[in-house]
């Protein structure tokens, strides 16, 4: 008698992939690159910046710095002595007044030599002119100058003249020079002296306080000039229930105070990502809520769009809550009062 085979155990369908379930090319794609940018972003923005800032400096500053470098070597030297590409170049870019005294001459000669019009050949013509050239003082003055800018520019680092940076380390001294005679009685004596001057200046008088007070502001005049700058407080603004942060620059103008009723104060709200920027504001002392943090938070806290913020005051950090919301906050319905109802 055969043996009774068991029965085959019945095979289990395969599960049929879900749809939308495994890895996403496009979704995959979109993290990376987001994840990419914010490493990439912020050193891009810095050389944006800081490129910025050195054409700044360099158009306004370096610039007429080395100009003035480049003429005092010509003016107070022998060096560089052109060469005939430079008095050709020179007498390339002569206004045309300039270019007829040549043509003129250049007829005298050829009458004097008696060469003919017809035979005076590219060479002749090159050497006389050349000849004509190095007896005017002026194009040689002119011709010296192309030879020295011609050096000047040779040595480069990819598009940018290395010699360019003397003028910026100058800049950077003669500043520094500035501030060191100013600190001493008698470059304060002068100073206040220049700052007379300009005053009675019409046009420029009307200008140069406000830009005194604005470099005071950001970068710290002397000790009895030197605007307040060091608190930071949160306001109301621009309507109740959006906060900005903002730097107390003083207290505010008499009248207003009179027309509030009580002490206020004058804050910069600065813009963001540039904040050079802003808006000046006077508030009620009381509206006003201090901050924990140093103004260099507050203007990382600007610049980042609010993504920097200061560690003391990170939610979920053990940073404290922003003082004083507390007390602002909507009173939360009764529940015992709806189930009456």
């Amino acid at each position: 008698m055969e043996a009774t085979r068991p029965p085959h155990p019945p095979t289990e369908p395969s599960p049929t992939p879900t749809p939308g379930r495994g890895s996403n090319f496009s979704s995959d794609f979109r993290t990376f690159f987001l994840r990419g940018l914010a490493i990439v972003l912020p050193t891009v923005l810095t050389i944006w910046l800081l490129t910025i800032a050195y054409g700044f400096v360099n158009d306004n500053f370096a610039g007429p710095i080395n100009q003035g470098v480049r003429e005092g070597i010509i003016r107070f030297s022998t060096w560089p002595a052109p060469v005939d590409a430079d008095y050709l170049d020179t007498f390339s870019t002569l206004p045309e007044s300039r270019k007829d005294a040549w043509t003129q001459e250049r007829t005298k000669r050829q009458k004097q030599v008696g060469i003919a019009p017809q035979i005076w050949s590219e060479a002749i013509e090159r050497s006389e002119r050349l000849s004509w050239i190095q007896n005017q003082s002026d194009l040689v003055l002119r011709a010296r100058r192309h030879a020295l800018t011609t050096k000047w520019n040779s040595v480069t680092l990819g598009n940018w003249a290395v010699f360019n940076l003397i003028g910026i380390v100058l800049a950077v001294i003669l500043i520094y020079i500035a501030g060191l005679l100013v600190t001493s009685f008698i470059g304060r004596r002068f100073y206040r002296l220049g700052e007379n001057l300009i005053a009675r200046v019409p046009l420029i008088r009307n200008v140069y306080p406000a830009v005194k007070q604005v470099t005071d502001f950001l970068f710290g005049g002397s000790a009895e000039d030197k605007l307040e700058f060091n608190r930071v407080i949160a306001v109301e603004y621009p309507r109740k229930g959006l906060w900005s942060v903002g730097m107390v620059t003083g207290e505010t103008m008499s009248r207003i105070e009179e027309a509030a009723g009580e002490p206020c104060l004058t804050v910069f709200i600065a813009s963001s990502p540039t904040p050079f920027t802003g808006y000046v504001i006077t508030v009620p002392k009381s509206d006003t809520v201090d901050l924990p943090i140093t103004v260099e938070d507050a203007l990382k806290f600007a610049v980042s769009g609010g993504v920097v913020i200061p560690a003391n005051q990170a939610i979920g950090r053990g940073g404290p809550m922003l003082p004083g919301l507390e007390r602002r906050e909507a009173p939360r319905p009764d529940p015992t009062a709806a189930a009456s109802t």
